[in-house]
C-alpha cells in the first residue's frame, strides 16, 4: 500500500472522505489489495482514493456502506460533497500535474498555463480579477518548471484557432506568446495542434479540459467558472479521453498548425 499520508480532512469534504476511507480500512486491518477486492478495483485505485487524487463514486460508496455496515456514512458524505465546490481544487490539480508523465489538454479560451509567457499570464490573471496578480503569476511560472526537469511530461495540446486571434495583453504580447508556442512545438515532448475555425461546431465546444497520466492511472481535470474539479471516476475519465480523441480528429497536422500560427502572428 502507498505510504503517502491521507489529505487533511479539514481542507475539504473530499479530503474528509479520503481520510475516513483510510481510517476505516486500517481500523479493520485491511490491506489496499483487500479493499481493492471489495470494490473490484486495483490497489493503485485505492491509493488514489485515499490520497484524494480520485474521488469516491456512488457505486463504491454503496459497497462500502453495505460491506462495513456504516449506516450509509459514505453515501451521505458523497451526497454532501457533490452539493458544493471543493475549496482545495487548485492545489489538488497542481499536485496531480506535477507528477504527470503525459498531459493531454484541450483549450478553447486561453493558451494553456504550462505554455504561457509571463506577460500573457499576467494579462490573463488581471482579466480574471485575481486579487494578488504577482503572487499568482509566480505560482503559475513555477508550475512550468516541470517542463525543464530531466524527465519532462509529454504534452499533447489542442487549441482553438480563435483564441490565438485574441490580443491578450496587447498585440505585442500576443505575438510573443504565439512565437513561444511555435518554439515549444519543436520540443520532442510537445505536440501542439490547432482546430481551425472553419471546422464549425464540434464536441470540444462544451469547454476546456485536461487528462493527466500518473503512475496510478489517468485523472481528468475540468475547468469551470470560479474554479475547476478533478473528475471523480475512471468511467467519467474515459469519457473525456474519448472526447479528446474526437476533438483531435478535427485538428490540423503539426506542420499545418505551425503555418497557421505563423500567419496569425504575422497578421497581428
Amino acid at each position: 500500500m502507498a505510504t503517502s499520508p491521507p489529505p487533511d480532512p479539514k481542507t475539504s469534504i473530499w479530503a474528509w472522505i479520503a481520510s475516513t476511507l483510510r481510517f476505516h480500512r486500517t481500523r479493520r486491518g485491511l490491506s489496499g489489495d483487500a479493499l481493492g477486492r471489495i470494490l473490484n478495483c486495483s490497489k493503485a485505485t485505492i491509493s488514489r482514493l485515499e490520497t484524494g487524487i480520485t474521488e469516491l463514486d456512488e457505486r463504491q460508496a454503496a459497497i462500502l456502506d453495505r460491506t462495513w455496515d456504516t449506516g450509509g456514512l459514505f453515501t451521505t458524505m458523497l451526497w454532501y460533497a457533490r452539493l458544493g465546490h471543493s475549496p482545495n481544487w487548485l492545489q489538488q490539480y497542481i499536485d496531480v500535474e506535477a507528477v504527470s508523465s503525459v498531459i493531454r489538454a484541450w483549450e478553447s479560451t486561453l493558451v494553456p498555463g504550462l505554455l504561457q509567457t509571463p506577460d500573457y499570464a499576467r494579462a490573463a490573471l488581471q482579466a480574471g480579477n485575481v486579487p494578488d496578480v504577482e503572487a499568482a503569476l509566480a505560482a503559475r511560472m513555477a508550475r512550468q518548471e516541470i517542463l525543464e526537469r530531466e524527465d519532462p511530461p509529454v504534452l499533447w495540446i489542442l487549441i482553438l484557432e480563435s483564441l490565438l486571434e485574441i490580443p491578450g495583453g496587447g498585440r505585442a504580447v500576443m505575438r510573443a506568446q504565439i512565437a513561444h508556442l511555435l518554439e515549444a512545438s519543436h520540443r520532442p515532448n510537445v505536440g501542439l495542434r490547432v482546430i481551425p475555425k472553419e471546422t464549425g461546431l464540434h464536441s470540444g465546444l462544451d469547454g476546456p479540459f485536461m487528462i493527466m497520466t500518473t503512475g496510478s492511472g489517468d485523472v481528468a481535470y475540468v475547468e469551470a467558472p470560479g474554479g475547476g474539479r478533478l473528475v471523480p471516476s475512471q468511467l467519467e475519465v474515459q469519457s473525456y479521453v474519448l472526447r479528446y480523441d474526437r476533438i483531435s480528429q478535427e485538428a490540423l497536422p503539426a506542420g499545418l498548425s505551425r503555418d497557421l500560427m505563423k500567419q496569425i502572428m504575422e497578421a497581428m
